[in-house]
């Protein structure tokens, strides 16, 4: 819809009569109005919605489409239903005047007309008109803006959502590092002893089998109560065991020493500065802490994971937040095949695999880690949403739905990295993560 000035106005004069034409230009011409004429029903229809004039003097009695008959048409018709129709007639019976008001006419003016009485209607309908354009272009206005902030406001409430899950998690997450920081630490304390311990205990064994077999050459028939006891302990099995015995408890005290660096890694407080890590070591330890996850249970086969390094630099990052980063991908992906199982009526004995592939962009100077799992996938119709807040495709209780949407942020934000979702239904997932060095 136009925007009117009043002075600026068309109007349109339909009349069959040259000498009411005539007299109706006369009295309106003075006025700066563009004039437009119509001598027929038909032509005023058609002129009306090609020229889409600001008022229109409508005769009631004309051959052919009579003033009644041409007003509801025009007012059915969406281009020119808006236009104010005044209707011009001879005829003065309230029925008459009824009729043209009830179908759409805004006045009704009786011939023989006074050009003051034409004017001062014009005018007010002029006016009128103006005046409702105005208001409803303001109303578009209004809408227009409060469209717009509601949007803000809609933007600024998901980014203040974001901002307090994000302290949340990282309240969590610090929580939790010193928790576990302090868990290793004190771990450390003894393991230092028992690996200290353990050495000499084996230098303690073997000077002990010696003097022992030294003994026996030099005196090769002890008494009969010796040579009983040694029977009863079963001397023999214990200096062939004992050997065997301390090197398993070397491997277990390596072992809860992998696991304890793997604890530091993971939980690293480094949140102030970027730091150069290695991100091989960063998805080994994640790995270690999630091994108890990946062994075979009763209801699935063992998960293999695959390693493909590539010779890749040390980058400058926040090992702890890209850490939990690569513990969300690889536990979604040891979840998938859980519940895989779980809605299997029999437990699955394929074999389960996570492949992990690192290789270094020199062209790009980009970090690029890949993670893809043989689970079931993902629904094409999911993927555009996995990394939105709240969005799980865990059954109920099992999943926040912030995993995938912090990582995210870690990984774009934080490091001003790429992350994305790659997922065939059926034959399954991979995320690929690359990271400026």
């Amino acid at each position: 819809m136009k925007s009117i000035n009043v002075e600026e106005a068309t109007i349109m004069i339909v009349d069959d009569n040259q000498t009411n034409l005539k007299v109706l230009c006369n009295a309106i011409s003075n006025y700066g109005w563009e004039i437009l004429i119509a001598t027929d029903g038909q032509s005023a229809i058609e002129q009306a919605e090609y020229a889409q004039p600001d008022l229109i003097l409508l005769d009631v009695m004309m051959p052919g489409l009579d003033g009644f008959n041409t007003c509801q048409i025009l007012k059915k018709n969406p281009l020119t239903h808006d236009i104010p129709v005044i209707f011009l007639s001879a005829l003065s019976d309230k029925f008459d005047k009824v009729q043209g008001l009830l179908i759409g006419g805004v006045d009704y003016i009786t011939k023989p007309f006074q050009k003051e009485e034409v004017l001062a209607r014009v005018h007010v309908h002029l006016k009128i008109r103006f005046l409702t354009k105005q208001l409803e272009l303001q109303n578009q206005q209004l809408e227009q803006r409060i469209e717009e902030r509601t949007t803000k406001l809609s933007q600024a409430l998901d980014e203040l959502k974001q901002s307090q899950l994000q302290l949340v998690q990282n309240e969590k997450l610090s929580t939790l590092g010193q928790l576990v920081a302090g868990v290793a630490h004190e771990i450390n304390n003894p393991l230092t002893s028992l690996t200290g311990n353990l050495h000499f205990i084996g230098n303690y064994l073997d000077d002990l089998v010696n003097h022992l077999q030294l003994y026996r050459k030099h005196y090769s028939d002890p008494p009969a109560d010796i040579v009983k006891n040694a029977k009863t302990i079963d001397l023999e099995q214990i200096i062939k065991d004992l050997p065997a015995m301390l090197s398993y408890m070397n491997l277990g005290v390596e072992r809860i020493s992998d696991i304890s660096t793997s604890l530091r890694t993971f939980s690293r407080t480094d949140i102030s500065h970027k730091v150069d890590f290695d991100i091989h070591e960063g998805i080994d330890s994640t790995l270690l802490i999630l091994q108890h996850r990946l062994k075979a249970s009763n209801k699935r086969s063992q998960i293999v994971v695959m390693k493909n390094y590539g010779e890749i630099p040390l980058i400058k990052c926040y090992p702890g937040q890209i850490s939990q980063v690569f513990m969300n991908i690889i536990s979604n992906s040891i979840d998938a095949f859980d519940e895989k199982n779980e809605k299997s009526p029999e437990p699955e004995n394929t074999g389960y695999e996570i492949v992990i592939i690192t290789s270094f962009n020199e062209y790009e100077n980009l970090l690029n880690i890949t993670f893809a799992d043989n689970g079931s996938g993902i629904a094409p119709e999911l993927i555009s949403q996995i990394f939105d807040q709240f969005f799980t495709t865990k059954s109920v209780g099992k999943g926040t739905g912030l995993g995938l949407s912090i990582s995210k942020q870690i990984v774009e934000e934080k490091h001003q990295g790429k992350i994305q979702c790659f997922s065939v239904l059926g034959e399954g997932t991979k995320f690929i993560i690359e990271i400026p060095v």
